[in-house]
């Protein structure tokens, strides 16, 4: 069975389309990542799949049961964690992981036993007499991942959970996620960062509400290989008026301090070097370059008009 699926999921908040037949499937125990930038609409699919949003159009299960027909169904074998975590700013560490296990109804032996495994492998437990207010970003947002999974959630779904936060915290954060993962838990992480789609098992290209690709971040990489490259140049804007004037070049676009240069199936990179330099560009270089999820996105995108 399907941890989830999604077949031409729908949504609109008045005459906004903020999911336009979004389709995708998510494996049992898997880490999926639904990436792309504010507003593709990330949040929108998150919510539905969770039961907090019905949709206006097609179908989403999770675990079998129609989120939209019955979201009832799922919400006690789901765990849905918000970006930043919202939680009560005068309890200690502790008392808002306490006060999650009661409105999940956790049996007190459980809970016990639960709450000292999440402090212990989320590094909280020289914390949990701390206020929530007094925390660091990165702390907080494991609080927050705590508390969503003191009831032991099949499905966890986390909503840009590092947006924000530290890139340390960020490594542990996803320390954490990936001892879910040998727990079975599926995963299902919206986030803006392309540099995690590395880390996960499946990502799905969010683009204005609709799912542009997905795929196995290396199997990504592969639209791309052999075809890109990086130009270094003095006159970085004469280069790029050049390049879009070139049949050979399929994209080009500013990328750190030089231009990443995708050239078309065929053709020559020596034929673009040429015409630079007959077009008096000079003192340049150009190097093929391994490409990064950055440079697949905007290729898909690209692709897609």
């Amino acid at each position: 069975m399907k941890a989830v699926e999604v077949e031409n999921l729908c949504r609109s908040f008045g005459e906004t389309k903020a999911l336009q037949g979004l389709s995708f499937s998510v494996e049992e125990g898997e880490i999926f990542g639904l990436v792309g930038p504010d507003g593709s609409g990330k949040t929108t699919c998150i919510r539905i799949l969770c039961g907090l949003l019905e949709p206006t159009g097609g179908k989403a299960t999770v675990l079998g049961a129609d989120v939209g027909a019955n979201p009832e169904t799922v919400k006690n074998h789901v765990g849905y964690m918000a970006q930043p975590a919202r939680l009560y700013e005068d309890l200690t560490v502790k008392e808002n992981i306490e006060f999650y296990a009661d409105l999940y109804e956790v049996p007190k032996s459980r809970y016990l036993e639960r709450m000292n495994r999440l402090m212990e492998f989320s590094g909280l437990a020289p914390f949990k007499d701390r206020l929530f207010r007094n925390l660091s970003g990165g702390m907080k947002q494991k609080v927050g991942l705590s508390c969503t999974l003191i009831h032991t959630p099949r499905v966890l779904f986390l909503d840009e959970p590092t947006n924000g936060v530290d890139p340390v915290s960020r490594r542990d954060f996803w320390k954490i996620l990936y001892e879910l993962k040998r727990e079975m838990v599926t995963i299902v992480v919206a986030s803006t960062y392309l540099d995690e789609a590395d880390r996960c098992h499946r990502v799905a290209f969010f683009d204005k509400g609709r799912v542009r690709k997905v795929e196995q971040p290396a199997e990504l990489r592969n639209l791309l290989k052999d075809r890109l490259f990086n130009i270094t140049a003095g006159d970085r804007r004469k280069t790029m008026g050049m390049l879009r004037s070139l049949p050979e070049v399929a994209s080009h676009y500013v990328f750190g301090t030089g231009i990443h240069l995708l050239v078309r199936n065929g053709a020559e990179i020596h034929s673009v070097e040429k015409a630079l330099a007959s077009g008096g560009i000079t003192g340049f270089s150009i190097e093929p370059v391994h490409p990064s999820l950055e440079d697949v996105y905007i290729h898909i995108l690209d692709s897609n008009g």
